[in-house]
């Protein structure tokens, strides 16, 4: 599942005007009515889900706590009245010859926020189940504890980028069919900084920042399953010249149980017994994630027969006090050989099930194909 982030191009802490923003310009861009291309739709119609996701501040927030998972698989599109018509295509197009997008690569000589970080993690069936704190170590950059982030030599700092004067941008000028237009880029020499380091900090190479290993220790929280996304708020990389830092990501791979199988809320197992058990009844021990537990077998249990053990499922996510249910699939065996005792008790049985409606053909079926033959 593509992050919705990153379907319409923001960064995480975008507000809900640079949100419809972007949205309305992809949605124009990708719009079947307009875009040809095969697979326009159905990136229209991602864009449409990551801007629902995303434009409601309540599933926002579940989103970023635990992706995809936390929003359930509910989506609709959003209202296309909201896109404002197609009036402003050209404009959205042209747009780019200066005007805002120079804006936008201006801003890199303030602060910049750092990278967000993704780190996967496998954890047990039942660490899933119940939940567990975990310690993990996540490689990242922080900021340079010598010349704090300046990359600059202690007693020096940065001068003013001779290329651009400062400006952090080149401007080249360009001649098409449709006229002259100037087209500004990010200076080269300071990558749109402004600035350069002719004395650069010895701890990190001017960079301002190095790269070390951190100890964390994270709550995975009861419920999650095979690609739950955790958010670990400032724990990516460090922001560059006093930006924020961004934020840690982390993916869950749930391992397979050896006898247990999860779908949805609810665990799915087996359990087999013997054709006397199913006739008689019986109460047997199962596994579950809380441990072994007895299950009743009712008397007359037919092969293949469903029995469920509530409350022993998956607790729901955000609300570990509702959990789903067991259900155990129940596995007839019967025996490939009997004795003579056994064959006489058994043809008594049969006898009896005769009396009661159950037809007996002996010659005609097996033994067990007439215990439980039709009635």
């Amino acid at each position: 599942m593509a992050d919705y982030y990153d379907l319409l191009g923001v960064n995480r802490d975008a507000d809900g005007d640079t949100l419809k923003r972007a949205y309305r310009r992809l949605a124009r861009q990708y719009h079947p009515d307009i875009n040809k291309d095969p697979g326009a739709e159905d990136r229209f119609k991602e864009i449409g889900r990551a801007y629902e996701v995303l434009g409601d501040p309540q599933t926002r927030a579940r989103y970023d706590q635990f992706g995809e998972a936390g929003v359930g698989g509910a989506a609709g599109m959003p209202d296309m009245g909201d896109m404002g018509g197609f009036a402003d295509l050209f404009e959205t197009f042209f747009s780019g010859f200066g005007g805002a997008s120079a804006g936008a690569r201006s801003q890199r000589r303030g602060p910049q926020q750092g990278d967000d970080l993704r780190y996967d993690l496998t954890i047990d069936f039942n660490q899933a189940v119940f939940g567990e704190e975990k310690e993990i170590r996540v490689p990242h950059l922080e900021t340079c504890g010598v010349c704090k982030g300046s990359g600059a030599k202690s007693g020096s700092g940065p001068t003013v980028c001779t290329t651009c004067g400062g400006a952090g941008q080149v401007r080249r000028a360009t001649r098409t069919p449709f006229g002259s237009f100037t087209q500004v880029a990010e200076c080269p020499a300071c990558s749109g900084i402004g600035q350069t380091i002719s004395d650069p900090c010895g701890s990190c190479n001017g960079k301002g920042v190095n790269q070390v290993r951190k100890k964390l220790r994270i709550n995975i929280p009861a419920g999650v399953d095979t690609g739950t996304r955790l958010r670990i708020a400032s724990e990516g990389n460090a922001g560059l010249r006093g930006g924020p830092a961004g934020d840690l990501y982390v993916f869950l791979k749930v391992k397979s149980h050896s006898s247990l199988r999860r779908e949805g809320l609810t665990i799915l197992s087996e359990v087999n017994v013997s054709y006397l058990q199913a006739i008689l009844g019986d109460t047997i021990e199962v596994d579950t994630v809380d441990g072994p537990a007895s299950l009743e077998i009712p008397s007359g249990t037919q092969p293949n027969a469903v029995l469920t053990l509530e409350n022993k499922g998956i607790p729901k996510l955000g609300n570990p006090v509702a959990r789903g249910n067991q259900r155990i699939s129940v596995n007839v065996k019967l025996p490939s050989r009997v004795s003579d005792e056994e064959k006489i008790l058994l043809e008594e049985l049969a006898t009896h099930f005769s009396s009661r409606g159950i037809q007996y053909h002996p010659h005609k079926s097996g033994l067990f194909a007439r215990l439980f033959g039709k009635k």
